[in-house]
């Protein structure tokens, strides 16, 4: 079976490939740099022949809320159009659990806007929402760093591990389509400054972490269950000290 992968070169892409290909399946990496463009169209439609699954983990190389809304919607219109022209069977999207309920977020909405488009574009559609990737925690924490302090929300996070991501995008890109929603998370659940404070200690950092409740999460305040499911989502197995053993310093 031919897939093509959107972003396939990055984290989570380039793991799902080689998954993909060792089950036997014919896996075609599409980025700018491997010649394929969604905001262009360059090298869509020759990339999307013939291709029976497409998976979407592009993201937009600006955060900024404006660019982020434009590159969601021209690359998910985009999408939908040169899928509907090679018969397309089955579009998998990657988004985020919590997309609904930030709205304050510019990131978020425009999350929100490509799940919209996904839903609306007649390609049968599995959409994978997603907690925050334990890769990302450092990221989190230069976020809210000032000086030698790092002050963060305490709303709770459940990180999951980009080898588990993959996994489950693996498992849905061979299954039926769901048309609807799959949720994943990681197996535990902190709030998300204690979490980024077992980070920074295992680590060797000194910054000191600071619990607020007021802090901002990327632009918006957290509640407590705003970054996770209570919805029975798909647990990874990857721990925390497990992911930090084997991928934290690569």
């Amino acid at each position: 079976m031919k897939i093509v992968i959107i972003g396939g070169t990055g984290l989570i892409g380039s793991k799902t490939a080689n998954r993909l290909r060792k089950q036997g399946h014919e896996v075609i990496a599409a980025a700018p740099n491997t010649g394929v463009n969604t905001i262009t169209g360059e090298g869509l439609a020759g990339a999307l022949a013939g291709a029976s699954v497409v998976i979407d983990l592009a993201n937009s190389p600006s955060f900024e809320d404006k660019a982020v809304l434009e590159f969601f919607e021209t690359s998910g219109r985009n999408l939908a159009a040169a899928e509907k022209a090679a018969g397309v069977k089955h579009h998998i999207a990657l988004s985020i659990i919590g997309t609904e309920r930030l709205p304050e977020s510019g990131y978020m909405r425009a999350k929100v806007a490509q799940e919209k488009i996904v839903r609306s574009a007649g390609i049968p559609y599995t959409i994978i929402h997603s907690t925050q990737f334990m890769e990302f925690l450092g990221g989190i924490a230069q976020a809210g760093t000032v000086g030698d302090t790092t002050r963060l929300s305490t709303g709770f996070l459940q990180p999951i591990a980009s080898d588990d991501v993959a996994d489950f995008v693996t498992d849905a890109a061979l299954a039926v389509p769901m048309n609807g929603v799959i949720e994943i998370s990681g197996p535990e659940r902190a709030r998300l400054c204690d979490f980024v404070a077992r980070y920074l200690k295992a680590m060797g950092d000194t910054r000191k972490v600071v619990a607020d409740p007021e802090a901002l999460y990327f632009g918006t305040k957290l509640e407590d269950g705003s970054l996770v499911s209570d919805n029975n989502p798909r647990l990874g197995h990857i721990s925390f000290e497990e992911w930090f053993a084997t991928s934290a310093r690569k």
